[in-house]
């Protein structure tokens, strides 16, 4: 089991081997009701019409803007550390994007 320490918390953040292992997802489908806000992250191959959920996290309004804060703090650091992220279009018209990255609806 790996073990970390958060910095300046005092916090210690058990892993387990198996979520250490993650999940890969291209897909994150995302619903909110007015006391939450659930993020399911799916994977789904070219050519399937089926994604299997493979990650479910479920936040409260507060967390999620949090979670966006820090998203959009560390997106910076790694474009002006690595390089900028670009957001390519689809193929052709008729083409799904492979990640889908925003509100779904309420739950």
């Amino acid at each position: 089991m790996a073990e970390f320490q958060k910095q300046g918390q005092g916090m210690e953040i058990h892993l387990s081997d198996e979520v250490a292992q993650g999940n890969y997802s291209n897909l994150a489908i995302i619903a909110h009701s007015s006391s939450e806000f659930i993020i399911d992250f799916a994977a789904i191959l070219p050519g399937m019409q089926k994604a299997n959920v493979k990650s479910r996290v479920i936040l409260t309004p507060e967390h999620a803007k949090r979670l966006l804060l820090s998203l959009q703090e560390n997106i910076t650091r790694y474009e002006s550390n690595i390089a900028k992220i670009e957001i390519h279009k689809p193929q052709l018209a008729s083409e799904e994007p492979i990640l889908n990255m925003g509100p779904m609806g309420k739950a």
